[in-house]
């Protein structure tokens, strides 16, 4: 059976990686483990997270629907008020990816981090996990591992842990053991590891700033990082990357585990979204296309490039087929696998996408070539294959398609639970405050 690992970033931004056209020249090479992998496997250049924003696209992760189907993705994201409540997290009677592979015979372990909920109501080995090391919060600092309420926020399984490092090292090193423990184990099961980085979420820190960290006052951090800081905590991310393959190697596991790369939506402050505009909390392309690589030997075509659309959910639904998972019947998901475009059996097929924000009102639809987008009550149409930056509003031009796609986005809407009042908008940071290019 295939060893699967699911690694997913934090807020990094579409053209951030050298494989998407990061700014290599000027700066120096970023993520080579990251663009080996997909020159080894398979990139999406028209991939997608189903939130702008963190803890509603984990929700989607794991469940492998839409999450506006559950009350606590509604909030945008789940904050420290969660602590102790019953309803803001993922509850544990919902299927999981990790809880079907575990039917299937997987061990799954998630290393990073979680942003579904507190203990003792939610937490990872109550929804699929054998085993849990990382964060449960948002963001904590990398140093003290503390989030933004001061409090310790590393764990192992339900235990609160103190450890001294560097947390995206610390997470490289648990993931690297977790390879190592799973190849030697006796119990010849297959793996899924969910390996979930905090980088490069701010605070802006570099393994090197120990110093500076214990200088913070207060996490969000607005007033510091820079864009070489931020390249530095990608590559660091990346070195791990590295680190895991090698151990892969080592055990002779690289030709069928199956690795995936992504982020949980776009970029802030100092991420690269080129061409795209827009970032985290919006629903323009640079807070939702995301990079998207596949890494299978046994099957993807090495240096393969797809245009699919899809999103977070979709690779979900494709690791549970590719584990032999089944899907529970008394809770049908929303995502579709993608194992044709994978296994080369299909170029490409219709995807519709639907979003909505609480934050400014936002609704949008990608179909085909075009996109439907409101904000603030202003109506947008683009054709993004020609224009992926959003700037030449169609509406005017095409009002029959405005007006069906619209129509279309209302009856998707129809179908879901309605966003409550008492939901919330966490805005530490929005790509209002940026300056335009």
């Amino acid at each position: 059976m295939t060893n699967i690992i699911y690694i997913v970033a934090d807020d990094l931004g579409y053209a951030d990686l050298g494989c998407y056209g990061g700014r290599e020249a000027q700066f120096g090479q970023v993520s080579p483990n990251i663009d080996q992998l997909a020159e080894e496997g398979m990139l999406f250049l028209e991939g997608y997270a189903n939130s702008p924003v963190c803890s509603p696209t984990r929700f989607a992760l794991m469940t492998m629907a839409y999450q506006y189907r559950l009350r606590g993705a509604l909030e945008e994201p789940i904050n420290t008020r969660s602590k102790g409540s019953t309803t803001l997290g993922l509850p544990p009677h919902i299927p999981t990816l990790p809880s079907q592979l575990q039917k299937a015979g997987y061990h799954t372990g998630l290393i990073g981090k979680w942003h579904l909920g507190y203990p003792p109501h939610f937490g990872p080995r109550a929804s699929g996990y054998d085993e849990f090391y990382g964060i449960m919060a948002g963001g904590v600092d990398y140093f003290t591992h503390k989030s933004g309420r001061g409090d310790n926020d590393l764990w192992i399984n339900e235990e609160e842990h103190q450890e001294i490092g560097y947390l995206t090292d610390l997470l490289s090193d648990r993931a690297v053991e977790f390879v190592h423990r799973r190849a030697d184990s006796a119990d010849e099961k297959p793996f899924f590891l969910s390996l979930h980085y905090t980088a490069p979420h701010w605070p802006w820190e570099t393994r090197d700033d120990a110093e500076e960290a214990e200088k913070l006052t207060h996490l969000y951090h607005l007033d510091g990082g820079n864009i070489h800081t931020y390249r530095r905590m990608i590559h660091h991310m990346d070195e791990g990357i590295g680190r895991i393959m090698a151990a892969l190697e080592e055990h002779g596991l690289t030709e069928d585990t199956l690795i995936v790369f992504t982020s949980d939506n776009g970029g802030e402050r100092f991420s690269d979204s080129w061409p795209l505009v827009g970032g985290k909390m919006d629903l323009t392309e640079g807070g939702i296309r995301v990079p998207w690589i596949v890494r299978w030997p046994k099957v993807v075509k090495p240096g393969s490039v797809s245009m699919q659309h899809c999103m977070t959910m979709d690779w979900s639904r494709t690791l549970l087929e590719a584990g032999n998972g089944e899907v529970d019947p008394d809770y049908p998901v929303d995502g579709v696998s993608l194992m044709s475009i994978l296994n080369g059996d299909s170029d490409g097929f219709e995807r519709p996408l639907y979003w909505r924000m609480k934050h400014r009102g936002q609704r949008a639809l990608r179909m085909g070539d075009w996109k439907y987008l409101k904000v603030d009550e202003h109506e947008y149409l683009f054709n993004i294959t020609n224009d992926a930056r959003e700037r030449a509003n169609q509406s005017k031009l095409q009002p029959q398609r405005l007006e069906e796609m619209r129509q279309s986005w209302l009856d998707w809407n129809e179908t879901m639970p309605p966003i409550p009042e008492d939901a919330t908008v966490s805005l530490c940071y929005t790509t209002a405050d940026m300056p335009q290019r």
